[in-house]
């Protein structure tokens, strides 16, 4: 018998982790073994549990799902991301194309497609939902990316500046001086050209990081 694939699944709304779990529970080749309601929980659960698949939320907190996704791929090369979306802007399929993400699946093609994207990315292939594939293929052709340009660290305060959190809250929840929370801002609004923190919020929520 084959081995059967091994679900994460990382999402900040426990019900809908629930109700995903109820649906691939029932695969016979599949078998969630674990759930994370955040980008932070699930790195850490990945490399505690080893699962084939992870089928990531874009917007969690902490951490969101692109960051998440390049940090378990940086952590264990053999892992597998789904992203699991609302959003059909090929910025955000884009980003997470660049994490590294095997597949995008639109959350309203859940109940036509989410076994199929499931079973293809566990396999190794890709998979795009067919309403974003076009534009994706166009968007993904364009130059690069100036977010590229940030540190994994610079990633992370931007998150949080964009969710609202001044910088003793992001000292502390990073275990960093403010002063050094400071600099990251300087050096975030320098590479990306921003101006202010509304500019940050705005650059933030196209790149999915926030809604």
């Amino acid at each position: 018998m084959n081995r059967k694939i091994r679900i994460l699944l990382a999402d900040d709304h426990a019900m809908v982790r629930q109700g995903f779990r109820l649906i691939l529970s029932q695969e016979p080749d599949m078998e969630v073994v674990g759930e994370a309601g955040d980008g932070a929980e699930a790195v850490r659960l990945v490399q505690q549990l080893r699962p084939t698949l992870v089928i990531m939320d874009i917007a969690m907190p902490r951490v969101n799902g692109v960051e998440a996704t390049r940090r378990i791929l940086e952590a264990c090369t053999d892992a597998r991301v789904l992203i699991l979306s609302m959003h059909k802007d090929a910025v955000y399929v884009r980003e997470t194309l660049r994490a590294g993400a095997k597949g995008y699946l639109l959350k309203e093609s859940i109940d036509s497609d989410l076994l199929r994207a499931v079973r293809a990315v566990a396999q190794g292939n890709g998979f795009l939902s067919p309403e974003i594939s076009g534009t994706v293929l166009q968007d993904y052709q364009q130059v690069a990316d100036p977010f590229d340009l940030l540190t994994a660290r610079e990633r992370e305060v931007l998150q949080l500046l964009a969710e609202g959190k001044v910088a003793k809250e992001i000292a502390t929840q990073l275990d960093i001086s403010v002063y050094t929370v400071d600099a990251h801002r300087g050096r975030i609004m320098k590479k990306l050209d921003l101006h202010s923190s509304t500019e940050i919020v705005r650059f933030a929520m196209r790149k999915g990081l926030i809604e």
